[in-house]
């Protein structure tokens, strides 16, 4: 039997942006992080920090750098060069509740949202420098007033910047993933409207499948030098390796193990930084052309300086053990919060004192516009480019290597997408791009399986907004699977009865069907490799991988082309 692929993505990549609408692109990261330890240049500059920080960026950074140092990185660990930013945040420990002792958890994997909210002003590009505090690392409470709701808007009452993000298997919320009713003095607090976020830690296992627990940090976007200037929206999303821990605690019973570094117990505190070292041009060229959305920053077309696409480490100013089981916390940093005890900071926080002033370094001088002549993005191949990672191709000075990342399959999307304020935002609406046809045949590795015909078709995705995005998800319900391959999605949407079935991000399953706004593009935008097999490809960002059983697809696109994901219905199944 004949089975046809259709590969659909994203084509909104590089419509400008208007005033009156909110664009928005996520930069990725080639690696975990570039360092961690008790660093902390704005915070506590040239000294040891007070807790353990994972860092993202540029091989500049240090206990006490500056802009100047971040713009002379060697290497930086975003996707797109030009970006030697640095943006850390508080380790995250598991606390045995049987030998009591500490083990470092590691970060599944992280992203920055840059929003460029719909505005009468112009958006300007962080100045080199520019230093970003968001939330309370010194605060054990909930928030005095907004309880669980996302706030930025500091004439709307208490601006709560931080969240935590709960996906579960399945999107079921049965039990609650925070106790019900809880004030936020002996556990945290679930948002009554989105179930799978809330303030402080959750009590269950977040089991969402690649996507288990979720920090969520929003940081302001205005400074005040003379006038406030506008600058993008930055959101920071930290994906914890929680489910590594889910057999040795008692989930849902009002208690969690998980602290953060400062030894905070009930996630209250959470808090991020951000230093900028973008080169001023290309973030300002992203900021003025590219919707990239959740495709990801690295598809704008025409970055000046392209993408990298190397690891890049550094090792920690401050020697100690920060990883592996450990006695204590780093710093000896004590345990508070909840049954631990320890009182809210009275010093007031300056997230809650000020929220439309973020705590800051002031910016150094502009970093001067690159001579480079401007160049598009690297282009797909049909196949990934698999790098040997035995060799380096560089070496950064001051500790810093960059070596050879081999290509590995994305993350699944999350369950939910960020939480973001309804008012004053607009939502996206521009035509998907022109691609050229494509078709060839290929044949699947299994000599029984079926001989598969490729063809290419994309869509627009349901991306108008994160918040849009969520509503449209919903309702889809994920395979569970640890190892999603072409061949088993077939196959559970066969047994379901749907005439097609698709797969994409590598790891996740669609039925449905009918497409709805299809169009045809090149196929080598299914790059991802399937989880189950490698020698396949199982869809991308917004990239979805489509079969069925005649070569033929139901294909609508009259009216609602943005609900394409909506009509291909995720189904749970058990296969191995």
């Amino acid at each position: 039997m004949k089975l046809a692929v259709a590969t659909a993505i994203a084509a909104l990549l590089n419509a400008a942006a208007a005033k009156d609408e909110r664009t928005f692109a996520v930069l990725r990261f080639n690696n975990k992080q570039l360092t961690k330890g008790r660093m902390d240049p704005l915070r506590n500059p040239g000294e040891t920090g007070l807790h353990v920080h994972n860092i993202l960026g540029g091989s500049g950074f240090s206990t006490s750098s500056k802009g100047g140092d971040l713009q002379k990185s060697r290497c930086t660990t975003a996707k797109v060069k030009g970006d030697n930013s640095n943006y850390w945040f508080p380790s995250l420990y598991f606390k045995d509740p049987k030998t009591a002792k500490f083990e470092h958890v590691d970060v599944f994997y992280a992203n920055a949202y840059y929003f460029f909210d719909a505005t009468n002003d112009d958006i300007k590009a962080f100045p080199l420098g520019l230093g970003i505090f968001s939330g309370d690392s010194d605060t054990r409470s909930p928030p005095p007033a907004a309880g669980a709701a996302t706030n930025l808007d500091p004439s709307k009452g208490p601006v709560n910047p931080v969240k935590w993000t709960c996906p579960r298997d399945g999107n079921r919320y049965d039990p609650p993933s925070w106790p019900a009713d809880s004030d936020g003095k002996l556990a945290g607090i679930g948002d009554a409207v989105n179930k799978g976020e809330g303030v402080g830690f959750p009590d269950v296992n977040c089991d969402g499948f690649a996507s288990p627990l979720r920090a969520d940090i929003h940081f302001p976007s205005c400074y005040n030098p003379n006038g406030y200037i506008h600058v993008p929206h930055l959101f920071l999303e930290v994906y914890w390796n929680t489910p590594a821990f889910k057999d040795r605690w008692e989930s849902g019973k009002a208690s969690q193990p998980f602290v953060l570094s400062n030894g905070d117990s009930t996630g209250f505190s959470l808090h991020a930084d951000f230093m900028s070292g973008w080169d001023e041009k290309v973030l300002q060229h992203i900021i003025d052309t590219c919707n990239a959305g959740t495709a990801g920053m690295d598809k704008c077309p025409n970055l000046p300086l392209g993408l990298t696409d190397d690891e890049c480490t550094i090792e920690s100013m401050i020697h100690e053990k920060v990883d592996g089981v450990l006695e204590s916390l780093p710093g000896s940093n004590p345990l508070t919060g909840w049954a631990y005890g320890g009182a809210n900071s009275s010093s007031p926080s300056p997230s809650r004192e000020a929220p439309s002033t973020p705590s800051t370094s002031r910016p150094e001088a502009s970093s001067q516009p690159t001579d480079e002549e401007d160049y598009p993005v690297k282009r797909v191949q049909d196949k990934p480019v698999r790098l040997d990672t035995g060799s380096s191709t560089r070496t950064a000075k001051h500790g810093a290597t960059a070596v050879p990342k081999e290509e590995a399959p994305l993350p699944s999307a999350p369950a939910e997408e960020p939480s973001y304020p309804t008012a004053g935002t607009a939502s996206q609406s521009s035509g998907p791009a022109a691609s050229p046809d494509c078709a060839h045949a290929v044949t699947a590795t299994d000599p029984a399986a079926p001989t598969v015909q490729l063809d290419c078709r994309g869509v627009r995705p349901a991306a108008a907004s994160p918040r849009r995005a969520a509503r449209l998800r919903r309702w889809l319900r994920r395979v569970v699977s640890r190892l999603v391959s072409s061949e088993k999605c077939v196959s559970h949407c066969k047994a379901g009865g749907f005439a097609l079935a698709g797969t994409e991000y590598g790891g996740q399953c669609y039925c449905g069907n009918e497409l709805v706004g299809s169009q045809r593009l090149d196929e080598g935008r299914c790059e991802t490799p399937c989880e189950g097999d490698a020698s396949q490809f199982c869809g991308g960002g917004w990239a979805l991988s489509v079969y069925s059983k005649d070569g033929q697809a139901v294909l609508k696109g009259a009216r609602s082309r943005r609900h394409f994901h909506n009509h291909m219905r995720r189904h749970r199944g058990r296969h191995s």
